[in-house]
């Protein structure tokens, strides 16, 4: 096996469900069901580890900037 290919696992998800992806693939470039929850769950990751780059402070630093705030007189 090369390094390039792609080891896969099998993910249950209810039948329901899959008819629905199924249904919305039809006509797209998708040609699984396979392929558009890989792509799905591929752009989830990607934007949920943009959104944890993004953050500026922790929590812990946001409260102590909130009680400078208060202390000055700019938030109740």
């Amino acid at each position: 096996m090369s390094e390039d290919e792609e080891k896969y696992a099998t993910v249950s998800i209810p039948v329901q469900l899959y008819e629905k992806i199924k249904q919305r693939i039809e006509g797209t470039e998708f040609s699984s069901v396979s392929d558009y929850v890989t792509y799905v769950l591929r752009e989830v990751l990607v934007s949920l580890e943009e959104g944890e780059e993004e953050e500026v402070f922790t929590k812990e630093e946001e409260e102590k900037v909130k009680e400078r705030l208060r202390a000055l007189g700019y938030l109740d």
